[in-house]
């Protein structure tokens, strides 16, 4: 136990001392009280000592021989109780100095996710309540040990940076509750994708709001969550609030709209095609992937952004100029820089080449 806790411990005034103050000016000592009282001395010396709890009825009983309400003593006690607990509460977060450190708490300060503290118990209490967990033995439990946990159903054991990971994805389920969002109708997000289809081909000035607006009247919470230090997630697709709310996390970390749109299309394959138990994370090395899963995503992705009769036309061209993929895109109302993304993905076209088609995206 360290020095300064002892310190404040001592320094804590238990309401035993007001019960010894109260006597002395009455001119009764601790024999004479425990009469009055009923009790033996000794069980009054404890609750002087603040080693035994100030009841309902020794309230009572004291309001009767000392003529101070019951409600005071009660006050007394619970606000004793309260600093006591948060004192020994600081006191088992010594042990925790090293858990905190692994998580990047200055970038997520620097973004407003937590408020910027320098105390390390302090900061470990900030971090609790940005997880709402009681002790890093809830997050090691939630996130480590139990794939089956309530709350995210998923081990990030083997994961590099579980603990970057982790506020990236708790990130999203908080701004999610900030979202207004109508009963979740499979039927209704299936239809939007055409709109949404309409939005990545002309691209406006406002896709993001619009993106997320169309999303909310279905059912579906997008959130825009940047990626913290050695979390470079793409983007990630669960199921949230007792699997009531389909969550599409998005990161935009490549920066371009064919990347962006194409992981868009691809978590809400996963919303429309999967289980609510399951969890998709892009580009997260050392979580457990589902192979068949994730190329059924991919499929539905590309079916969407560019049909597949007119991109396999396209590619029979011996010579792709940009004068051409200029053309693809009005045919296959799809924007020339997902296109230009979709041919240097799949090897037909270098990856310098056409860059400048492509949209540069700055989510926030």
């Amino acid at each position: 136990m360290s020095k300064d806790y002892n310190i404040r411990k001592e320094l804590l005034s238990p309401p035993g001392d007001t019960i010894q103050e109260t006597i002395d000016k009455l001119g009764m000592n601790q024999y004479e009280l425990a009469e009055r009282l009923g009790k033996n001395v000794k069980n009054v010396n404890q609750i002087i000592k603040g080693k035994e709890h100030i009841t309902t009825d020794t309230a009572i009983a004291l309001e009767k021989v000392l003529g101070i309400p019951a409600d005071f003593w009660l006050e007394r006690e619970r606000q004793y109780r309260r600093e006591l607990s948060e004192i020994m509460f600081d006191e088992s977060l010594e042990k925790s100095k090293e858990w905190i450190k692994k998580f990047p708490t200055n970038e997520m300060a620097k973004l407003g996710w937590i408020p910027k503290v320098n105390d390390s118990i302090e900061l470990i209490k900030v971090v609790l309540k940005y997880f709402s967990i009681a002790s890093p033995d809830q997050w090691e439990q939630i996130y480590i040990i139990d794939a089956n946990s309530v709350s995210f159903r998923m081990s990030l054991k083997h994961t590099n940076e579980p603990q970057a990971i982790s506020a990236w994805l708790r990130k999203g389920e908080l701004d999610a509750r900030e979202l207004k969002l109508k009963e979740f109708s499979k039927n209704d997000f299936k239809n939007a994708l055409d709109e949404i289809k309409s939005i990545s081909y002309k691209h406006p000035a406002n896709f993001k709001e619009r993106l997320q607006e169309i999303c909310a009247e279905t059912g579906v919470a997008l959130v825009y969550t940047p990626n913290l230090p050695k979390a470079t997630i793409s983007g990630a697709a669960r199921w949230i609030f007792n699997t009531t709310v389909p969550l599409i996390q998005l990161s935009g970390r490549y920066k371009t709209n064919d990347h962006f749109w194409f992981t868009f299309f691809h978590e809400a394959g996963h919303i429309l095609l999967h289980g609510k138990k399951d969890i998709f994370l892009e580009d997260v090395e050392g979580t457990t992937i589902d192979k068949d899963k994730e190329k059924e995503a991919d499929n539905f992705a590309r079916k969407i952004l560019i049909d597949n009769d007119i991109y396999n036309e396209l590619i029979n061209n011996l010579n792709i100029t940009e004068t051409l993929i200029l053309k693809y895109s009005k045919k296959a109302k799809t924007h020339p820089g997902i296109i230009v993304g979709r041919l240097q993905h799949d090897g037909i076209i270098p990856h310098s080449r056409f860059n400048s088609l492509k949209i540069h995206i700055e989510l926030l």
